[in-house]
């Protein structure tokens, strides 16, 4: 049987899915051309539906820590879906996973799974209106937490704007709850709680924004944010569905030393296959249903295939030293990028934690806030992305989207990352 193309397939999909994709920057539309139809993943690699090989630094957007189709895991995913994919009972795995996560996070004493990132931060936003009896959400342009209607809002000027909404079908009146905030401003921030500290229900940030680049906060302004929250009563949430269990076993909590009230999770923890969740202490956590008032529920939550499979996961990482291993890998891909642009005549900064990373190419040192991005940046992305895709690297299809790196990849991947990238400037260049 012939196989379809990759344009035969994003054409058939179109058919009988808005834009063609289940999620938006699968399309391409910020980069052109045709999305590629993943077949199998191997290890640090990608194969599409035409048989292209990639060497893949997207690893499905974070969570595939250890790789694609790590073995273990795979025989692990194997055996739990041989004995049911799903029970809506409580089962066994969710026990023994909701134990691993609590003993690996600050301050976390309970932890509600669910089934998506979006799913765990919706919650997590619930529970602290209910917990504090207050309306108003803050939150800091350049962070995404979810398609929940009170998160899809966007910043404006002055000194504090109340959120407007940034997708069709979300009432105005209801993003107005949500506040919206500049990262890296400690004076907004301040004059904030000063006139309004006694409404805020709570605070979301990712501390580790990685949804609109890479925009690395000083711990001096999260240190600010913790105190306060805490002396107005708000709490203040960690958004840690990316860097929850990447860049940290106890994610960014443990990097920076600042322990929030809650903490939402995903990627990472369901080891490839869908989860979320949220947590934080007892007392706070009592308040969800049915120990308390706040309702949630959910019918694959705690699912027995995704917890076994997140539960392998993160036993693998602490078996192998996982994150010393991955600091090692990252340190040595900032090395050879660094020799490889050495001259090159375009201003780049690549900005990284741990395994986390990403290339600014604009001038001036790297941002820390999404006021300060150069959004001419996908301009020049978009010929650089197809140029190192036709080379054989796979990367986020969006100037503003960070790369990951997995246990999978060897110095001679990081070798090839380089090579291409300088490789596909200079072909973009000329």
């Amino acid at each position: 049987m012939t196989k379809d193309t990759n344009a035969e397939l994003f054409e058939r999909a179109r058919r009988v899915i808005p834009g063609g994709v289940n999620s938006p920057v699968r399309a391409f539309q910020a980069v052109g051309g045709t999305p590629r139809f993943m077949s199998r993943g191997e290890g640090a690699f990608v194969v599409d539906e035409e048989g292209n090989r990639y060497l893949d630094f997207m690893n499905s957007w974070g969570p595939l820590i250890l790789g694609h189709c790590h073995p273990e895991v795979i025989e692990v995913i194997q055996n739990k879906a041989a004995l049911g994919t799903t029970f809506g009972a409580p089962c066994r795995a969710e026990v023994e996973l909701a134990e691993a996560v609590v003993a690996s996070y600050p301050g976390l004493e309970q932890v509600r799974f669910v089934s998506s990132g979006s799913e765990a931060t919706m919650s997590a936003i619930r529970l602290a209106r209910g917990a504090t009896g207050r309306d108003i959400i803050v939150k800091f342009s350049g962070c995404y937490h979810g398609h929940a209607d009170h998160l899809l809002v966007a910043a404006g000027s002055g000194l504090v704007t109340a959120g407007q909404p940034s997708s069709a079908g979300v009432p105005k009146a209801f993003a107005a709850l949500t506040t919206v905030l500049p990262l890296d401003d400690e004076e907004k921030l301040k004059a904030l709680f000063a006139a309004e500290g006694s409404r805020i229900a709570a605070v979301i940030i990712e501390p580790i924004p990685a949804n609109n680049g890479l925009l690395l906060q000083r711990k001096e302004f999260l240190l600010t944010l913790r105190r306060l929250t805490r002396e107005s009563g708000a709490l203040l949430i960690f958004d840690e569905v990316i860097s929850g269990f990447r860049v940290a076993k106890g994610g960014a909590a443990e990097y920076y030393g600042i322990t929030p009230d809650l903490a939402t999770f995903g990627k990472i923890i369901g080891g490839g296959l869908p989860v979320g969740a949220n947590g934080g202490s007892a007392h706070l956590m009592q308040h969800i249903a049915p120990a308390g008032p706040v309702y949630q529920a959910g019918t694959l939550s705690g699912n027995p295939v995704a917890m076994a499979a997140g539960l392998a996961t993160l036993r693998i990482l602490e078996r192998e030293k996982g994150w010393t291993q991955l600091e090692e890998k990252g340190v040595l891909l900032e090395k050879e990028v660094t020799a490889a642009l050495t001259g090159v005549d375009l201003p780049w900064t690549m900005t990284r934690v741990g395994s986390i990373f990403w290339l600014s190419f604009q001038k001036g040192a790297a941002p820390r806030s999404a006021e300060t991005l150069d959004q001419n940046a996908g301009a020049r992305f978009s010929p650089l992305f197809h140029a190192m895709l036709d080379r054989g690297v796979y990367i986020p299809p969006s100037a503003f989207e960070v790369l990951f790196l997995s246990l999978a990849h060897t110095p001679a991947d990081m070798a090839k990352f380089a090579t291409t990238l300088r490789d596909s400037i200079t072909a973009t260049a000329a």
